[in-house]
């Protein structure tokens, strides 16, 4: 294990009508820069109960956030806050939203542009962020990193902001999401689990905290995917996914990230949803990576998918992700480009982006471009 220092800032306010103390974290001086995706939550009851809760407060809405938020839509926020003089901003979607507002809040304590912030990788000055969660996937409401497309280069970086002062978390909205949604957010809160978790052998809290949450994400899939969703498993869904990217899982490891670097590429180009993209690529980085990943693909196998009729260590590595590829495709996501009918020319510019950049990935580095051809080629070629 390495040596760490860790620090989550962010309360959690947890449960159904939780929404009604926003008005008990959120100081009434502020003026609050209140931004909201397409609007869905119009219909689902969560606008009316931010707004009744916001009653008596200055408050500035934006709508339009879209999912894989761009800098576009960011800096018209920005405008719209500068305008306003907000002086807290507060989030209420899913995910995207909630990636956009942490650059809207650190974009709107300077006149540098938000891409310029993005591709520094860092913000170093915000707002007070709060934020209040439609759509569990992601985490953003507890930790502090965010993914911004650029619409005009067709590019998508990942930038470290500020954590969520509070973040309002209702299982009950849970219950009006699309089976697909469930299924997308399932998906991508177990590859934010593995590519903390599959690696190397490095901590053995960690390794069994991890497990844990993959453990409880493949319990609680089945009912996700449900037409009817009841408020318990709902409730589990949404802190299992807050728990897979807070932190908790990351102490003194060194993580992946590889498949989410080139996950998003492949989003910038194309507007698949982030979590499927993460399914296309994920089983073939094992597969190119395999000799580096087998001890821990082995344990994988063994520990959350209790494969013990194996002894070959190369076999159970195999069966783990034939086992990972099968339930990806119970949630109905694809598992690879060729599946997706990616154009072709998706994968030859990413991997030229790569190149170009001269950039390696993954633990150490070991992915090297390639490698990361390797990978994109497999998942343009093979259909599990």
């Amino acid at each position: 294990m390495k040596n760490f220092s860790f620090h989550n800032p962010t309360r959690i306010v947890f449960g159904k009508d939780c929404v009604a103390k926003l008005n008990k974290f959120i100081p009434e001086k502020e003026r609050v820069l209140v931004c909201f995706g397409g609007g869905s939550v119009r219909f689902n009851g969560v606008y009316n109960q931010v707004k009744a809760t916001l009653s008596g407060y200055t408050v500035h809405e934006f709508w339009g956030i879209e999912p894989n938020p761009s800098v576009e839509t960011v800096r018209a926020a920005v405008a719209e806050g500068k305008s306003f003089n907000a002086t807290c901003v507060l989030a209420v979607g899913g995910g995207s939203v909630l990636d956009a507002c942490k650059l809207i809040a650190a974009a709107l304590t300077t006149d540098v542009d938000p891409w310029e912030i993005t591709r520094a990788g860092v913000c170093k000055t915000y707002l007070p962020l709060y934020t209040v969660l439609t759509v569990p996937a992601t985490g953003s409401e507890m930790n502090s990193g965010a993914v911004i497309s650029n619409k005009a280069t067709g590019e998508k970086f990942p930038v470290t902001c500020g954590f969520p002062v509070v973040s309002f978390m209702d299982p009950s909205f849970c219950l009006t999401l699309g089976q697909r949604q469930r299924a997308c957010g399932i998906a991508d809160a177990y590859v934010h689990v593995l590519e903390q978790y599959l690696t190397f052998p490095q901590s053995g809290i960690m390794d069994r905290m991890a497990e844990g949450v993959l453990k409880q994400l493949i319990d609680i899939a089945p009912k996700c995917v449900k037409e009817e969703l009841d408020y318990d498993t709902a409730s589990e869904y949404m802190l299992t996914a807050t728990i897979a990217l807070n932190g908790f899982l990351g102490m003194g490891v060194v993580p992946d990230w590889a498949t989410h670097f080139i996950g998003h590429e492949i989003t910038a180009l194309t507007s698949i949803t982030h979590a499927e993209t993460l399914t296309m690529i994920l089983p073939h980085l094992w597969y190119v990576l395999l000799d580096h990943k087998q001890e821990k693909l082995a344990q994988y196998a063994r520990r959350v998918w209790h494969i013990t009729d194996i002894k070959d260590e190369r076999k159970l590595a195999l069966r783990a992700i034939e086992r990972t590829v099968k339930f990806f495709r119970d949630l109905g996501l694809a598992t690879s480009m060729l599946e997706k009918n990616v154009d072709p020319e998706v994968g030859n510019e990413i991997i030229e982006r790569f190149y170009k950049r001269n950039t390696s990935l993954g633990e150490g580095q070991i992915c090297t471009p390639e490698l990361i051809e390797a990978v994109i080629r497999r998942s343009q070629q093979v259909k599990f």
